[in-house]
């Protein structure tokens, strides 16, 4: 009878057949190429979103204006023009707004012409211009109401 005896040799193990691992060294230098890599992406995607931000057109439009008129229920004919610093200081810069408000019926009411201009700046002259008719019934009569006898707006 043949018996076969194996036998494990630790020194062997130890200093002849190597162990599939990483140095120290290896994972350091891996650490160090995705870092390198993930900073690159981070300031790829941050120069991205402040283009975005620059190319992004904060403008006044005219239903800024009119949002402020429609708060109230009486509206009288005048004629009256401002800048965006009273409204919203700091935000609007070198814009100015205007209104013509007529009243054309004389039940209350009202036609109100808004506009919103820039001046000269880099990138041009802009404006904007809205027209509303506005139901004020609780108005001082106006020129329509006076045509008619005054018996608008009571």
């Amino acid at each position: 009878m043949n018996l076969l005896i194996f036998t494990h040799d630790s020194h062997a193990t130890r200093h002849g057949a190597r162990t599939s691992a990483f140095t120290l060294l290896e994972v350091i230098v891996a650490c160090a190429i995705f870092f390198m890599a993930v900073f690159s992406i981070l300031s790829l995607v941050t120069g991205g979103l402040a283009a975005a931000r620059a190319l992004q057109q904060r403008e006044p439009d005219a239903g800024m204006i009119a949002s402020v008129d429609i708060q109230t229920n009486i509206m009288v004919e005048e004629s009256r023009q401002g800048d965006f610093e009273d409204l919203y200081p700091g935000l609007y810069p070198g814009y100015s707004w205007g209104f013509d408000s007529v009243e054309i019926g004389s039940n209350g009411l009202f036609q109100v012409d808004y506009v919103v201009a820039r001046a000269q700046g880099k990138k041009g002259v802009s404006e904007t211009r809205m027209q509303v008719l506005m139901f004020m019934p609780g108005s001082p009569p106006g020129s329509a109401s006076k045509a008619m006898g005054g018996l608008g707006g009571r």
